[in-house]
């Protein structure tokens, strides 16, 4: 068990952030383990097709099982809100080889032959990890990062308007079931680690929503990196299903069966390409169709960078819930 105890000014600092690293990382465990991630086998058939001739090597060492640490320079938090992958390896690459040789030597025995020469030659080391982390990332996670990133937003936009409403607490209730508030204490249930941390009041907690942590949780906590929670985003069981969800008939014959899909897609905050996509419509057609649902009070937009996302509202909710006869 992991506990941090929180100040005022601990929680004011609380902030969320996009990791492509953490995303990187993680999919590596997944990809290893299949077994405990059941919800991302599409993706991992996948992967591992396309990662045939892709040389990983060093970045599969670093990555071993049973998990109990990933040097911390694999999961870095991000100083920023949504750094791109190229501006993490920039950042990787630029390391200093003693805090390169500091996050290794907790992985403690014999260190496998690649693992031994980054150790011994960090600075051509991280340019060998940066070069397998561009290949691997091109050939299993690019092609999906639009789909990813629109999860991790809708996440953050949920969060932000459960912090809005109930404070602390509401953001924590269901972030993880091994994660609980309680006054000013998080906790944190961990298989590899037993510790009460006291943050400094200076940095705050940074969180990471993270696609291919599921279904686990994982905590950054190691000076110098800021204190850092990975965790699955809500609606990760959907991310790789090919089928559409169910239209309530009964809603279909009121809005008309469009707007009625429109708002079963947004079960998961969406763009306007995004929704396009799935349902066959023209984007032109899906914007006709989104402002009048949002003029009618049922779909709210939020703007994130230059992407605008789409959500259902309460009163959507509702509808929806009404005209599904299981809910």
């Amino acid at each position: 068990m992991l506990v941090w105890e929180f100040s005022a000014q601990d929680l004011a600092r609380t902030r969320f952030a996009r990791s492509p690293l953490c995303e990187l990382t993680t999919s590596v465990e997944v990809l290893k383990d299949p077994g405990r991630s059941a919800v991302h086998l599409p993706w991992i058939r996948q992967a591992r097709r396309r990662l045939e001739g892709v040389g990983w090597e060093l970045l599969s060492a670093l990555v071993r099982l049973p998990t109990a640490y990933i040097p911390d320079f694999l999961t870095p938090v991000p100083v920023l809100g949504s750094p791109t992958l190229d501006e993490q390896l920039a950042e990787l690459t630029a390391l200093d080889p003693a805090a390169v040789r500091r996050d290794l030597a907790p992985l403690g025995g014999e260190l496998p032959p690649p693992v031994a020469e980054l150790a011994r030659d960090p600075e051509a080391g991280t340019a060998r990890l940066a070069a397998e982390l561009r290949a691997y990332w091109q050939a299993t996670i690019a092609p999906h990062w639009p789909r990813v990133e629109r999860l991790v937003d809708g996440e953050v936009l949920y969060r932000a308007r459960q912090l809005a409403e109930r404070g602390p607490a509401g953001l924590f209730a269901d972030l993880h079931p091994q994660v609980s508030w309680e006054r000013d204490l998080l906790r944190i249930g961990h298989r590899w680690v037993d510790a009460h941390r006291r943050l400094d009041g200076e940095r705050g907690l940074v969180l990471v929503p993270t696609v291919f942590a599921w279904p686990g949780v994982f905590s950054q906590t190691n000076p110098p990196w800021q204190p850092g929670l990975i965790y699955p985003p809500r609606g990760v069981a959907t991310l790789w299903e090919a089928a559409a969800p169910a239209v309530p008939e009964g809603l279909a014959r009121v809005l008309g069966r469009a707007r009625a899909r429109l708002l079963a897609e947004l079960d998961a905050p969406a763009t306007t390409t995004e929704l396009a996509a799935r349902t066959g419509l023209s984007a032109a057609t899906v914007s006709h169709h989104l402002s009048a649902l949002h003029d009618a009070g049922l779909a709210a937009r939020h703007r994130t960078g230059r992407t605008v996302l789409y959500r259902r509202t309460a009163a959507a909710e509702l509808l929806c819930g009404a005209g599904d006869p299981t809910a």
